[in-house]
């Protein structure tokens, strides 16, 4: 079998479905929009918006063909192999961190300029970035050392209980990472505080209406915090973060700055709903089976030695084969995979609005979540098979829709 033609052809597949996802993102901005959110824009806004969201769909697009292009290169020409060779990288290790190093360094040579054209010109040109260049660049050689760190040392990970127990690396291995995915979210309240800076809610009346929401619905976090979100953009929001002990709900002090208390106190409702129901539980048990699937893949590919020989490896690189993972097979299963996730994530944001609409909140979060639009310029109208197929949250229609139903029926 060829198994560089076979890894062309699933690099084609998923290309041409990538592409129809973005086709499909274009054709949103000239749908019809709903009566329920027509207000968002007036007619000059919508004339704005609709400049930016072609602007921002156009840097999207030259990103995902030239990835897609590098892709193609780097598998057709045997780029990673020929590295490895000029390098003289020898040993499972160094030629595992040699492939992961070359292609995170490719790879930023058109993500760093993409997202410099998507934050720094064309979110500048309508007023949301706030970063300056220094921001922008630190937080890319942050993300670089992290991403580095943990793929580099997640392979180091897996090349050695690959090589202590073989077959048995399949439920060990998948412990492990099920053991990792926890942490990190028990730490994301730590991790958080690489890019931004957290503080207190300051004492008064909002703390007290919203200290008084969660005793009365018997939820319990390790504090109320403000993310300095306007040093990189204009836009709001607001989230659960951590695990146990370590939960605590931020919100962006730009939230603060655009809506009244009620609408505050609407959204911070809306997260305590997802920390009633569990939502970060249900989540992490969903990404077990993704776990699982990665976990398996993994295994097959570094189980192959005659794989490696049709991309000029002269045996296993386990570099590269997470480089066919993430690029080959990932590319092909996550649409699917995504699929099932994306509707689970659509209903758990049903349920966070009606815990919210059921303590009273409903019509403030309906009025939330046209400020948030409006002040982050969303498209109020994507292709119902996008929202189907790639989206986490309905539509800003359909929440409302659903809110006003819940609140007519109290």
């Amino acid at each position: 079998m060829n198994y560089k033609l076979v890894a062309l052809i699933a690099v084609a597949i998923a290309f041409l479905f990538d592409t129809y996802m973005e086709w499909l993102k274009m054709k949103s901005a000239g749908r019809e929009i709903p009566d329920n959110v027509k207000d968002i824009y007036d007619e000059e806004s919508y004339r704005k918006w609709l400049a930016y969201y072609r602007e921002k769909m156009k840097v999207s697009f030259i990103r995902h063909i030239v990835m897609y292009l590098v892709t193609f290169v780097i598998i057709g020409l045997d780029v990673y192999a020929n590295i490895i060779k000029q390098l003289s990288l020898t040993g499972d290790y160094l030629a595992a961190i040699g492939v992961l190093v070359a292609d995170m360094l490719i790879s930023l040579l058109y993500s760093v300029p993409c997202e410099y054209a998507d934050s720094m010109v064309v979110e500048q040109k309508y007023g949301f970035n706030r970063m300056t260049k220094k921001t922008f660049f630190t937080d890319q050689i942050k993300d670089v050392i992290i991403g580095l760190a943990l793929t580099c040392g997640i392979c180091c990970l897996f090349i050695l209980i690959h090589h202590a127990l073989g077959v048995w690396l399949l439920p060990v291995f998948t412990g492990v990472m099920l053991l990792l995915v926890l942490l990190l979210v028990f730490l994301s309240p730590a991790i958080g505080k690489i890019h931004n800076k957290f503080e207190p809610l300051p004492e008064g009346e909002l703390r007290e209406r919203l200290t008084r929401l969660l005793s009365e619905n018997g939820c319990t976090v390790k504090a109320i915090n403000v993310m300095d979100g306007s040093k990189r953009s204009s836009k709001a929001n607001a989230y659960f973060s951590g695990f146990g002990r370590s939960k605590t709900i931020v919100l962006y002090d730009t939230l603060l700055e655009q809506m009244s208390d009620d609408e505050i106190v609407a959204v911070f409702a809306h997260e305590m709903g997802h920390n009633k129901h569990k939502d970060t539980l249900k989540m992490y048990g969903m990404n077990i089976l993704n776990i699982v699937v990665y976990v398996l893949l993994a295994w097959a590919l570094v189980s192959m030695p005659e794989i490696y020989r049709d991309f000029g490896f002269d045996g296993v690189n386990y570099g590269f084969a997470f480089f066919l993972l993430s690029a080959v097979c990932l590319s092909l299963l996550s649409p699917l995979l995504g699929l099932f996730s994306s509707a689970f994530s659509r209903r758990f944001e049903y349920a966070a609005d009606r815990f919210a609409a059921e303590n009273g909140y409903g019509e403030a979060l309906a009025s939330a979540l046209k400020v948030l639009s409006k002040n982050s310029f969303s498209c109020l109208t994507p292709h119902p098979l996008l929202v189907a197929l790639t989206s986490s949250h309905p539509t800003v229609s359909q929440r409302i829709a659903a809110l006003e139903k819940e609140s007519s029926a109290l």
